[in-house]
């Protein structure tokens, strides 16, 4: 699907279940994902189920792994997840990088590649990134995105910024 300087991306497989559980199941990494609670197993094959739907609906949906070039490591994931806020429906920019990866770049070169993408081979006029408000790293990639806030919503109990590709004057 897509590949950038130091990563390429890929559908998870049954195979990857450990590597995904080893992110839902981290405090860390699940604090601004979802209602900021860790899954366990049987949450996660759920997520991962959903995923192996979301493929077959829209290939170029759905998180993939991050895989580095280099090293053949799982980094994360990241890709086109549809969403729908306040009775609109978007398609946001995902990404989680292993929380050992973190400060290194790979989300900010993800996101802008995905953005590239997104406009260039899927033509979105509009995507979005839902970060939590206090999640000061992921806003930090969204505005390196070219990204604006353009809302906050509640989603999960918690105050989450809509960052939009698409900017409005006014």
């Amino acid at each position: 699907m897509l590949e950038t300087e130091r990563l390429r991306l890929r559908d998870y497989t049954s195979e990857d279940f450990e590597f995904l559980y080893s992110m839902t199941s981290n405090e860390k990494m699940m604090k601004y994902i979802g209602n900021g609670q860790t899954r366990d197993r049987k949450e996660t094959k759920a997520t991962l189920n959903k995923l192996f739907a979301m493929y077959k609906s829209h290939p170029c949906y759905g998180h993939k792994l991050l895989i580095s070039k280099t090293t053949e490591e799982l980094i994360g994931h990241a890709g086109f997840f549809p969403q729908m806020i306040e009775e609109e429906e978007y398609i946001e920019i995902g990404y989680w990088i292993d929380e050992k990866y973190w400060h290194q770049g790979y989300a900010t070169e993800i996101a802008k590649a995905l953005r590239v993408f997104g406009e260039q081979k899927l033509q979105l006029e509009e995507m979005i990134s839902l970060v939590y408000v206090g999640n000061t790293g992921s806003a930090n990639v969204a505005e390196k995105n070219g990204m604006q806030i353009l809302k906050q919503v509640e989603l999960n109990g918690k105050d989450v910024n809509v960052y939009s590709t698409r900017i409005t004057k006014g």
